[in-house]
């Protein structure tokens, strides 16, 4: 699905959205081209924390209307980020992966809002996704927006910007390339895991790569 900008406008003006709408260790010589691909970053940049020379790598595909995600980031992800990303032991990818306009619509304004705010602004979405993931989003998302910085100017422009779109879609159809079929999909160090794990499982999938 490609969202064009005359479509997305007009889901926005109708206050319609919803959400319906190398280097790393043990990595087989045989999947580098694969990690290759999985480790080229899209026309945006990459959205990420940690270390950049960490030994495990965790690459995570959402989408800010997902259920299982918002959970995720309620759940494991705090616990995750004080063991592993701030103890320079993971460096943590995030990457775009909206279900439906609603959810692009979320992506956008948390990349308008500036690579310092990034992570904030996404964490807020996922943290009162209940109140904007609704049939009349456009307010609740301004309001979450004004907490933000953003003005009703700033925030109308966002969610015009066809290149900040594009840049999202790139994301998402990169990663139906790498067979990311839903949300929340990880690579840890290439391994693919589908599903919210609880910090146990990924400490488990972790640890063999800490040793040594």
């Amino acid at each position: 699905m490609t969202v064009t900008r005359r479509e997305f406008a007009l889901g926005v003006s109708a206050l319609a959205l919803t959400a319906a709408i190398a280097g790393f260790p043990n990595i087989d010589p045989a999947a580098a081209q694969s990690m290759a691909e999985l480790m080229t970053p899209g026309p945006l940049g990459e959205m990420a924390l940690g270390d950049e020379k960490a030994p495990v790598t965790i690459i995570e595909y959402a989408s800010m209307t997902c259920p299982h995600c918002a959970t995720f980031h309620a759940t494991t992800y705090p616990e995750l980020k004080k063991r592993y990303i701030d103890t320079g032991k993971v460096r943590f990818i995030f990457r775009e992966f909206p279900l439906d306009q609603l959810a692009a619509a979320g992506f956008m304004l948390a990349r308008c809002a500036g690579p310092d705010k990034y992570f904030p602004m996404i964490e807020t979405l996922f943290a009162q996704q209940q109140q904007w993931v609704v049939q009349r989003p456009l307010q609740p998302l301004m309001a979450i927006a004004k907490q933000a910085g953003f003005s009703e100017q700033s925030f109308n422009e966002c969610l015009k910007d066809q290149k900040i779109l594009d840049g999202i879609e790139d994301v998402r159809q990169r990663g139906m390339k790498l067979n990311v079929q839903s949300t929340p999909s990880f690579f840890i160090n290439g391994k693919p895991l589908r599903g919210a794990f609880t910090i146990e499982e990924f400490e488990k999938q972790i640890t063999p790569y800490l040793k040594g």
